[in-house]
């Protein structure tokens, strides 16, 4: 791992040579009684057993599976047969061992071609640079206090996406009830009469209809035409411009046609839902078609459909169990605000501009984040070139040389594995 020339008082060795990795114990889930100790898989906990394994302190290393990941457990805990542990540090830090095998590229070690996996024999032939005893006590608590403020600063970003989610149905709910555009109304001679009327009232309002069994007319050929799933969309997108399928000519005629300008809602699964359709397709009967008349802004109408306001009432319309659905005669009752289209024209707008704002901040809090995220890999590489210590080294030689080096400390590891003959594990296969 070392580049470059050692730090003062550190020696360049092997994993192995401070670590011995042992095979976890079967503990099927239907055994795990469900109290008392952590039982680690190779990505974490996985549930409680009333008996731990281990009696101590330890870590856990994914053997199969999420390979190479690294868990930490404070106490007794029972590591199964997917996962490696350490549970003898001579005296090395737990943190700082836990730092540094996370550090370490164990989740690139796999050669398995069937189930991924991490050979020991690997992980045991990785290079390190092992600084000396005082100085890893002082570099964990480093890390700790860095690592704590990075992992304070991710989820404070991490928050700020629902905050703005929030801020945007505020938006809506503004722009719908009229308080968006209550000072425009002031300012303009135009008559702002707001009037309220059901869906049913207003738009016209169609089923879809799917040809079946939808197999038989799924197609591949160029010949076909558009078929609109809820899989061709996302939360928060606006517009329908692609589908991942295609129908026959002869499956189109037992469904319904849709063309640039309608809107469609889904009627089960993500209730609710609206989007403007950019292509001419077909939609099957998870779909409402919705048409408008032209004193209708459409930009205004979709955020009319998004707002909390009528996401709220087709909730409330809505029959059925674990998979909810709404029927036509339902989503005609629903109520709406229609201002005059002038003022529709200025609500699309202002919305619109503060959304730009919104989106503006989503941007750069998630390249805050993506930042963010690699800092921590930056931090535990300074660390181990050992340069966060180099303060400390330079006002405490007496801690790293001599008998304090990691070179004695290298040399009293190895005494202790042959005295306990744990030397390293007989190296059999992942």
């Amino acid at each position: 791992m070392s580049a470059g020339k050692l730090p003062e008082g550190w020696v360049d060795t092997q994993l192995g040579s401070i670590i011995e990795l042992k095979y976890g114990k079967s503990l099927a889930a239907q055994i795990r009684d469900g109290f008392g100790f952590p039982v680690y898989g190779s990505n974490g906990v996985v549930g409680k057993h009333s008996i731990p394994l281990i009696n101590k302190s330890g870590l856990i290393v994914g053997r199969k599976g999420s390979y190479g990941v690294v868990n930490k457990s404070i106490g007794p805990f029972f590591p199964i047969d997917t996962t490696y542990y350490i549970d003898d540090f001579y005296n090395q830090p737990l943190e700082f061992l836990f730092y540094y095998l996370s550090f370490l590229p164990l989740t690139k070690l796999n050669r398995s071609t069937a189930i991924p996996g991490l050979n020991r024999d690997d992980a045991y032939d990785l290079n390190i640079a092992l600084p000396p005893l005082a100085e890893q006590k002082i570099i964990a608590e480093k890390l700790d206090t860095l690592l704590a403020q990075v992992d304070s600063t991710k989820a404070r970003l991490e928050q700020i996406p629902q905050i703005l989610k929030r801020f945007r149905q505020a938006i809506l709910t503004a722009a719908i009830s009229g308080r968006l555009t209550d000072k425009w109304r002031k300012l303009t001679d135009l008559q702002t009469i707001w009037k309220s009327h059901t869906l049913g009232e207003l738009v016209t309002i169609d089923r879809g209809s799917s040809p079946r069994p939808i197999k038989d007319y799924i197609t591949t050929d160029e010949n076909g035409v558009n078929w609109i799933k809820i899989g061709d969309t996302k939360e928060g997108e606006k517009y329908i411009r692609s589908t991942k399928e295609r129908i026959t000519r002869e499956g189109s005629k037992k469904s319904r046609k849709v063309t640039p300008g309608d809107f469609i809602l889904s009627n089960s699964m993500s209730l609710g839902r609206a989007y403007i359709v950019e292509i001419e397709g077909y939609v099957h009967d998870g779909w409402f078609i919705l048409r408008l008349p032209e004193n209708i802004d459409k930009d205004y109408f979709y955020y009319l459909l998004s707002s909390s306001q009528l996401q709220t009432q087709f909730s409330s319309l809505a029959v059925g169990g674990v998979v909810q659905n709404i029927r036509s005669e339902l989503v005609k009752q629903a109520i709406v605000n229609i201002p005059p289209l002038p003022e529709q024209h200025e609500i699309v707008r202002r919305v619109e501009q503060l959304f730009a704002y919104a989106d503006t901040i989503e941007k750069q809090v998630n390249n805050a984040l993506s930042r963010v995220n690699s800092l921590t890999q930056s931090i535990l590489a300074k660390a181990f070139r050992g340069e966060l210590t180099a303060q400390w080294r330079a006002e405490n030689p007496d801690l790293i040389s001599g008998e304090n080096s990691a070179a004695a400390l290298l040399e009293k590891i190895k005494a202790e594995r042959a005295a306990s003959g744990g030397k390293k594990a007989s190296r059999k296969k992942a």
